[in-house]
């Protein structure tokens, strides 16, 4: 695996994992101002999320790195 290849990789990863992790911990806001949505969370912990979601896709991206670059799954051993 190529350095682009690892890095589009790792943002795969990292994309799914927080879009994964978006709706764990909010609550909508008791009593939300007029004109703002009643589902929208109160506190979202986006950096937070962010901060966890890069630990799991670097552990997950060095698992996927460890099978590719060892050869354990080839491309051309893939049915078509």
């Amino acid at each position: 695996m190529n350095w682009v290849t690892g890095i589009l990789v790792y943002v795969v990863i990292w994309w799914l994992i927080f879009f994964m992790a978006l709706p764990f911990g909010v609550k909508p806001q008791e009593n939300p101002e007029v004109g703002h949505e009643p589902s929208a969370p109160a506190n979202p912990m986006l950096g937070r999320k962010a901060l966890i979601t890069s630990v799991i896709a670097a552990i997950l991206w060095g698992i996927a790195f460890y099978i590719i670059d060892s050869g354990i799954i080839t491309i051309g051993e893939l049915p078509y």
